[in-house]
């Protein structure tokens, strides 16, 4: 009779409980193992330190969250979502940049991305618009510099042609004053009999972030925040949906700030509008309802994912210390994604950068996202590269579902800790800064500059020795690559086409509508409030210039109290592996070939390829031409091959036991030959570091090396 059990004498339970099966391990069981795996290696091998100052652990358990105060639930104002409901009714706004310059060009590339699948419309306008200067009165090279050309009603009417405002959010980033921009918006409203009480989004102003970029303002820092109070007047009694104060920490992340610095700055940022604005008699509610934080979304996903979950809860205990109620409290949170971090080589990984930032932003929980192009950093996006970066975020909505889950990394121990510690920490950086007098005093006295350049110099350290690794510039090079070509504004035919067209405007107006113009322009330079757009959108629809309206504006502001700063210096991670990468193809088309580096591998395979294969990565990223010959037998071998190759640079690769033998040989012989050679080795042997620097050895190559340096000298050799 078989033994085996038949099926039906197999009974499962109706309930699988594992714990009844599987005795939990405890952290103690957990770290002896681990332990026992690293092989002799401190356990503290696995704690790291973020670029934020924050202190990583390997695990985070259950007790890492004992006595903490972790919300179980999304609730307006929580940092657990931007509603109680998330996503669901109201998906993130699809809020792409369209870099353009001409309004036409920008119409059409609009109409198209807004029946593609683009939910919100957003527009940024060029330097000299944010200067309030008609394109023939600006500088040639402010003229499309950074957004669209705009010097009054008609541009301003050719950029929304067959264009519905109440159906897609807008968003119009103005610079430092936003006056300007909403009387041409109000104009724009009256001349086409459109409710501008239904028109939703933002004519958004941030002096404080524009100054901390440019180092310079046309007029006093004090007056352009008072103007956000006219703005916010107007917008109260005339366009309740629209805001006109934006928060922005981009110039910041741009410069090479961290985490903790950017949530300090967006707080302490805020705080100085705040106490300004109720100084000057606004209330609370009215102010933080009218604002918006713009942020911007790194590598760093799990660090990404915890910051915009952190400035919910910064957000919340600001607004709740000036007295703000629970609606207040609730952050509207806008993210793009970084360009600090993007690539002008092997551009097309732009386009995963930015799919994982994507996905940090909105589970983060974010009202808007704005993904970049992966070749803005080099090039007027076109079609192609604007459809791949808007169904980024259309894939994550529609194939994804990342619109479903309601805040999912809540509950996550790591995520909850990371959220915490760069909360309490921004807190502190932001009393800093309080202490100092804050966020104005800080850039005038160029403590924010001082701390974003050290941070930044920190990054490049990391950057340089190749600790901190940007795929496809200081690590895993491609040789073949060529530079995609980029397209530019051109801003002298730019400026020549609007300068013609507003001398013909400004001829084509007759006496009449000029004397209403006049009247209009005088009575705007002695009003000072709210009541200066409705007379500004007045001129306009009688055919005012954005240039003209400016200077009525500002004509009784004085000069004297202007205060210019040391910007904030914008850089990109990859930029110095970038200019070895474009000395090397400069040096080809000089001399019709890159610098060289010739391998030298001694011994059997098994001896040198481990270190000939890093040394070919190691000068690849530089730009340089690698020979890799087959390994040689003898040193005698080595040398009359580094001597027929005519290279500046021989890398001498093999193992550390060899090297005793090698090196003092290799060295003297080929010296002898060929003096003017530099002699680099693929290793690091401790002990005999300065006895082969004395045989003749250059440089050393090795996992952490400063790559940077090393191949910055030897490019130059």
């Amino acid at each position: 009779m078989s033994s085996e059990k038949t099926k039906s004498d197999i009974h499962l339970k109706e309930k699988l409980t594992l714990s009844d099966d599987f005795t939990p391990p405890s952290f103690d069981e957990w770290k002896d193992k681990v332990v026992k795996d690293l092989k002799g290696k401190p356990y503290e091998k696995l704690i790291s330190n973020t670029i934020d100052g924050i202190q990583l652990q390997p695990i985070y358990t259950k007790a890492d969250t004992d006595g903490k105060d972790i919300q179980q639930f999304p609730i307006e104002g929580s940092y657990r979502g931007t509603s109680a409901n998330g996503y669901y009714g109201k998906d993130w706004l699809i809020n792409q940049r369209i870099e353009l310059a001409d309004v036409d060009e920008y119409n059409t590339a609009l109409k198209d991305a807004l029946q593609r699948g683009q939910n919100s419309i957003y527009i940024s306008v060029d330097k000299a618009t944010k200067f309030g200067l008609d394109a023939d009165y600006a500088k040639t090279e402010d003229v499309g510099k950074g957004g669209l050309s705009i010097s009054g009603l008609s541009s301003f009417s050719r950029l929304l042609t067959d264009i519905d405002i109440t159906k897609y959010p807008i968003f119009i980033s103005t610079g430092f004053s936003s006056v300007p921009i909403t009387s041409i918006l109000y104009a724009y409203c009256k001349n086409n009999n459109i409710d501008i009480t239904k028109v939703h989004g933002s004519v958004e102003a941030d002096p404080i972030g524009y100054w901390a970029s440019e180092g310079e303002l046309p007029v006093p820092v004090v007056s352009a925040i008072s103007g956000l109070k006219n703005s916010m007047d107007w917008k109260i009694k005339n366009a309740p949906s629209l805001k006109t104060i934006n928060v922005s920490t981009i110039p910041y992340i741009n410069g090479g700030a961290n985490a903790v610095q950017e949530l300090a700055y967006a707080v302490a940022t805020s705080a100085e509008y705040i106490r300004n604005l109720l100084d000057s008699g606004a209330d609370i509610n009215d102010v933080a309802q009218n604002m918006k934080i713009t942020m911007s979304a790194g590598s760093s996903f799990f660090t990404e994912v915890s910051k915009f979950r952190a400035v919910k809860l910064l957000w919340k205990n600001l607004i709740a210390a000036f007295g703000g109620n629970e609606k207040s409290q609730k952050v509207c949170l806008f993210v793009s994604t970084s360009q600090f971090n993007k690539t002008l080589f092997d551009p097309y990984v732009n386009m995963l950068r930015t799919t994982t930032e994507s996905f940090s932003a909105i589970v983060g929980g974010i009202d808007s996202l704005q993904v970049f192009p992966f070749d803005s950093v080099f090039s007027l996006s076109d079609d192609f590269s604007r459809r791949i970066a808007r169904n980024t975020q259309i894939i994550l909505k529609e194939e994804s579902h990342f619109n479903s889950p309601i805040d999912p990394a809540g509950g996550s121990y790591y995520v909850e800790n990371l959220t915490e510690e760069l909360a309490k920490n921004a807190w502190g950086k932001f009393q800093e800064i309080e202490k100092n007098g804050g966020m104005i005093e800080s850039l005038k006295k160029g403590l924010i500059q001082e701390e974003v350049e050290k941070t930044y110099q920190k990054r490049l350290k990391a950057i340089s020795k190749r600790k901190s690794v940007i795929v496809g510039t200081n690590m895993y090079a491609n040789p073949t690559e060529a530079l995609l070509e980029g397209k530019t504004v051109n801003h002298k035919a730019l400026q020549e086409k609007r300068a013609e067209y507003l001398q013909k405007f400004r001829v084509e107006k007759n006496q009449t509508v000029n004397e209403k113009i006049l009247t209009a322009l005088g009575t705007l330079s002695k009003e000072c409030n709210e009541e200066s757009i409705d007379i500004a959108a007045d001129a306009i629809l009688n055919g005012a210039t954005l240039g003209e309206v400016t200077n009525s504006c500002r004509v009784n502001v004085s000069d004297i109290e202007k205060t210019n700063i040391t910007p904030i210096l914008k850089h990109r991670a990859a930029e110095p592996f970038e200019d070895l990468r474009l000395q090397a193809d400069k040096i080809k088309s000089e001399t019709g070939e890159k610098p060289k580096v010739l391998l030298a591998p001694i011994g059997s395979l098994k001896e040198y390829k481990a270190r000939a294969d890093f040394s070919r990565n190691f000068f690849e990223v530089g730009g340089f031409d690698v020979v890799y010959p087959n390994g040689f037998n003898t040193i005698e071998e080595a040398v009359g091959n580094t001597i027929d190759e005519n290279c500046k640079t021989v890398v001498i690769c093999s193992t550390d036991d060899k090297y005793t033998e090698i090196v003092p040989t290799f060295c003297e012989q080929l010296k002898k030959k060929k003096n003017d050679i530099a002699i680099v080795l693929a290793g690091y042997p401790k002990d005999k570091v300065e006895d082969y620097k004395s045989n003749g050895i250059d440089e050393f190559i090795f996992l952490g090396a400063d790559a940077y340096t090393i191949l910055n000298k030897l490019i130059s050799n």
